[in-house]
C-alpha cells in the first residue's frame, strides 16, 4: 500500500476470499509490510464485523502481535493500564482525540488518560485489537 489512498470500510469486501484478494496476510519482515498490515487494521477496527472479516482482523492482528514481539518487545509488568496506553499512543503517534475517536465517543480518550474514566472491557478489546496487544494490558 503505502500510497496516498485511504482504506475505506464501506468499499472493504465481506468475505475473507476477498479480504486476502485485497491485502494478503503474510508473514511482517520490515516496517512497510508492519505499516500496510496496521493500515488495514485500522480501516476495520470500529466497524460491525462480519464474521469472516473478524476472522481476518484476527489473523492480521496475530501476525502484527508476532512483530511486535520481536521489534517492540514491551514489558508492562508493573505498568498501569493508563501508562501501557500512553506508550502505545506515542508508538503509533496517536492523541487522546484519537483515541475517543476510536472508541466511539470524542472526549473518551482525554478521560482514559487523565484517569477519570476506567477503561472498560468493551473498549480494552477495541485497544487490544488497534495495538494488537493482549486485552490483559488494559485490564488490571
Amino acid at each position: 500500500m503505502n500510497t496516498t489512498t485511504t482504506l475505506i470500510f464501506a468499499e472493504m469486501p465481506k468475505d475473507y476470499p476477498g479480504l486476502v484478494m485485497n491485502f494478503m496476510p503474510k508473514a511482517i519482515h520490515d516496517n512497510v509490510d508492519y505499516e500496510n498490515t496496521l493500515e488495514v487494521i485500522d480501516t476495520l477496527v470500529g466497524h460491525e464485523l462480519t464474521d469472516e472479516q473478524e476472522l481476518y482482523l484476527d489473523t492480521l492482528s496475530t501476525l502484527v502481535d508476532a512483530y511486535e514481539n520481536e521489534h517492540y518487545a514491551m514489558e508492562t509488568h508493573g505498568m498501569s493500564p493508563v501508562e501501557a496506553l500512553k506508550f502505545l499512543m506515542e508508538q503509533h503517534d496517536m492523541t487522546a482525540d484519537d483515541i475517543g475517536r476510536l472508541l466511539g465517543e470524542r472526549t473518551l480518550g482525554s478521560k482514559i488518560l487523565r484517569r477519570k474514566r476506567k477503561i472498560g472491557l468493551k473498549y480494552a478489546r477495541t485497544l487490544a485489537k488497534k495495538f494488537a496487544v493482549d486485552v490483559s494490558v488494559f485490564i488490571r
